[in-house]
């Protein structure tokens, strides 16, 4: 992905990883889990998609960031 593209996907995505990890710590909070345990545990389906998701987004984030230093 050229540079000029990447800078703006990445600040969107840092704001929806951003948005996600608020509600998935607000939701898991609520349901009595420990945020900071959570990937020892077994979640509810609807935390679990949230986890994935914000998973999903920083290894995107990570991808966009590593390939940014080798199109130096």
């Amino acid at each position: 992905m050229p540079a000029r593209n990447r800078d703006p996907r990445i600040a969107e995505l840092q704001q929806r990883l951003a948005e996600l990890d608020a509600r998935f710590q607000t939701e898991a909070k609520q349901r009595g889990f420990d945020p900071a345990q959570i990937e020892n545990m077994a979640l509810p389906t609807p935390l679990a998609k949230l986890f994935a998701e914000c998973a999903e987004i920083k290894s995107e984030l990570d991808e966009l960031a590593s390939g940014g230093l080798q199109e130096k």
